[in-house]
């Protein structure tokens, strides 16, 4: 006669952000009533492409593009707006409503009673900003577009690489908002974007500045993502997009790393 034995079963561990999905799914359902709050945010770099672009566009003429040859100064404006666009759209979803969130509404500590741990939760939003700005970037090209604007073939991979600036400046915006403890924080957001978004070579070409604010404007990351998109529009394809690209995609792994880290801290103990 053999005598019963207990056995234990042990769950495999699973993986960090496997179900990252559940928060897209929640901020599907919250925002489906405020789309209002999301196409909003669209409008702003829209209007600066009509004013520069029909006004002090016909003033300034034609400016030197990045392979040396001359293009209008609208279809020069045209992709530091569109990056200008995504940066702003990961940011301020990544930022402000990740804080309220966080200290207020105490969301994530209600997830943390379900199988989410806090890796789902910094992968899931960081998916939600990148899709927020995704929708701003996605509206810009149709404006774009519709100016003559997207006249080269590969402004079809405009979209993917907006999708990154996306990714980098919502890992390292909520890896940013982590640190925070009031409100008044947000000015350093603004005090970091405004400057960000004059001083990238958004409005003129690099060659203009003194060497010393070229230098340090090559090691801004807006400036990465405006030079990105820009090549692609204008079909000029080189090395240096591989710098640009690896310089978004180490930003946005630094970012990621930080956020996991920190909403595990935050959020455990």
């Amino acid at each position: 006669m053999s005598v019963p034995t207990l056995t234990t079963r042990i769950a495999p561990p699973v993986r960090a952000g496997a179900r990252a999905q559940r928060i897209l799914e929640r901020n599907t359902m919250v925002f489906r009533r405020m789309w209002m709050v999301i196409i909003s945010g669209f409008f702003e770099p829209v209007f600066y492409l009509f004013s520069i672009g029909v006004g002090i566009s016909q003033l300034v003429g034609d400016v030197v593009g990045p392979d040396g040859d001359p293009i209008t100064y609208t279809a020069f404006i045209a992709p530091a707006l569109l990056a200008s666009s995504a940066m702003n759209g990961a940011v301020f979803e990544s930022t402000m409503n990740i804080f309220f969130k966080l200290k207020y509404d105490k969301v994530y500590d209600t997830m943390l009673a379900t199988p989410i741990v806090p890796w789902d939760i910094a992968i899931g939003e960081i998916a939600w900003s990148l899709i927020r700005g995704a929708i701003y970037t996605l509206g810009f090209m149709v404006v774009m577009a519709f100016m003559g604007l997207l006249s080269s073939p590969w402004a079809i991979l405009v979209f993917p690489a907006a999708a990154l600036i996306g990714f980098a400046f919502a890992a390292i915006g909520m890896a940013a908002t982590t640190y925070m403890r009031s409100w008044q924080d947000f000015d350093l957001v603004t005090l970091v974007t405004l400057p960000l978004f004059l001083f990238s070579a958004t409005f003129f070409p690099l060659d203009v500045y003194p060497p010393a604010i070229q230098t340090l404007t090559q090691i801004s990351p807006l400036y990465h993502s405006v030079e990105l998109i820009r090549a692609l529009t204008l079909g000029i394809f080189d090395i240096t997009l591989v710098g640009h690209v690896s310089f978004l995609v180490v930003m946005g792994a630094i970012g990621l790393r930080i956020t996991g880290k920190r909403f595990a801290k935050l959020l455990m103990t």
